[in-house]
């Protein structure tokens, strides 16, 4: 019974655990009310560019007047000659989705007429013109199974107030006899193409757009980003919120990450359009990513070290630290091989960004031959700041090293002073390793970002355990 209830524990803890893991975002993107109704400006000029080329169907009839007679009528040609939204929101409707809002909108539109009355006949031209037209929208967010972001009109209504039609001909009490007859007519049809233009627009064009947010970023030849969304967009009364998943991965073999990410608590901001919270899960799968790629390792030798750094790289330069080194390898090349005997993980707090990294240095002799023979093996720690920014859509950094700390882990040269090599490892550190680092970081890796978007007014924030992003966005439509 013991061994029984210890099982099912675990059973519960592990499941626990899995939806911890399938629950917390490593990456989060918060748009607002503000960012909103800027995307909202921009799909309403495009739906009342579509909802001007409506194409209405002919319209033919007829009706009896008393004591008259059966008259009979047919509409063609109809054409619409604008249709104009000027008044609309778009609104949050929390655990739902998105309700866009139109109202006062009008239309015009002209076509041909012709009437039937026993031996009269006649036929002309017609002008119409729709008032007070209001339509709701209710749109759905979703995710498909790659993750990507999906929306649909699960809901829309369009109801017209006015209808009025002036028709041009010699019978005019013929035609105000039967044009309320068509006024009504004009309103049903108005009312079922506009709901199915809506729907349309959003399949065409606001579906397919969404869909263009990227589900996975190559980063280089080793890495790339997972930015699929973990959980349908959520809805609530300030913001739309999505959860990606937030993590970097190796091009050649995925595996999976041996830590989990942690809750973001996501602070109450609303002055930008858009936010991003990247979390200290997301920077630290990118270390584990390419420590597990061996990407996390520097050589240096005589020949990269630049020009203005008046220092050399063999045994002459470091026998004034290592005596022996002179006699038992004197004047030739060293080689220094710099790695991580683990991924550095990443800290982020009110602060900033930290990591306090250990590095193994190897130091090599270089043989005429070219082989290389093992001199001393140093362990290197340090207090490392990190500063970052977005530009071009990418988040870009550089790091800072502060004091380090050296200590010897193996010497195959007897022993030595290793504070003796502390000013010149500051310098191999600075001028060689730091710079490398930083012009990787400076290169950044990219934002989710759907096509055509720009961002501008950077806002930068530190929290615990993420980093929060803040931005106005501009869109470029297409044939800018």
């Amino acid at each position: 019974m013991g061994a029984q209830s210890l099982l099912v524990a675990c059973g519960v803890l592990a499941l626990c655990l899995a939806l911890t893991r399938a629950t917390n975002p490593g990456f989060v993107v918060r748009i607002t009310q503000a960012g909103l109704d800027y995307a909202h400006q921009h799909g309403i000029t495009v739906l009342e560019k579509e909802l001007a080329q409506l194409k209405l169907p002919d319209i033919s009839g007829d009706f009896r007047i008393r004591h008259v007679g059966k008259v009979y009528y047919e509409i063609s040609r109809l054409d619409l000659r604008s249709f104009n939204l000027p008044y609309s929101r778009i609104s949050l409707v929390p655990n739902v989705g998105l309700q866009v809002s139109i109202s006062n909108a009008f239309a015009e539109l002209d076509g041909n007429w012709r009437i039937k009355l026993y031996f009269i006949r006649d036929h002309g031209s017609f002008d119409l013109k729709v008032e007070n037209v209001y339509i709701k929208i209710s749109l759905k967010l979703g995710s498909d199974a790659a993750g990507k972001p999906t929306v649909d009109t699960s809901d829309c209504s369009t109801r017209i107030s006015k209808v009025r039609v002036h028709f041009s001909g010699k019978f005019g009490w013929l035609y105000n006899l039967f044009h309320s007859a068509i006024e009504s007519r004009f309103r049903k049809i108005l009312e079922s193409k506009v709901c199915e233009m809506v729907a349309t627009s959003v399949r065409n064009n606001l579906h397919p757009y969404v869909q263009t947010l990227p589900v996975t970023a190559r980063i280089d030849a080793m890495a790339g980003i997972d930015y699929s969304l973990v959980a349908p967009p959520t809805a609530t009364a300030q913001s739309l919120d999505a959860d990606l998943k937030g993590e970097f991965f190796s091009l050649a073999h995925r595996s999976a990450v041996p830590f989990p990410p942690l809750p973001l608590a996501f602070p109450p901001d609303h002055d930008r359009m858009v936010y991003f919270g990247a979390s200290s899960y997301f920077f630290n799968t990118a270390s584990f990513t390419y420590h597990a790629a061996g990407a996390l390792v520097f050589e240096i030798t005589d020949s990269t070290i630049p020009k203005g750094v008046d220092l050399h790289l063999n045994t002459t330069t470091f026998s004034a630290f290592i005596p022996q080194l002179e006699k038992m390898y004197p004047d030739m090349p060293m080689k220094l091989r710099l790695s991580t005997p683990s991924a550095p993980f990443l800290n982020i707090g009110p602060e900033g960004l930290s990591l306090k990294p250990v590095v193994d240095i190897q130091a090599y002799a270089i043989l005429p031959n070219t082989s290389l023979v093992p001199l001393f093996l140093l362990s290197l720690t340090s207090n490392v700041s990190a500063v970052v920014d977005v530009k071009s859509g990418h988040i870009v950094g550089s790091l800072k090293v502060g004091r380090m700390k050296l200590s010897v882990k193996n010497s195959d040269v007897g022993t030595f002073q290793v504070r003796m090599l502390q000013s010149i490892m500051n310098i191999f550190t600075s001028s060689i390793l730091l710079p490398r680092l930083n012009a990787r970081l400076e290169q950044g890796f990219p934002l989710p970002l759907p096509d055509r978007i720009t961002l501008s007014n950077i806002l930068v924030r530190f929290h615990q355990n993420f980093l929060l992003l803040g931005a106005d966005v501009h869109y470029q439509p297409r044939g800018r």
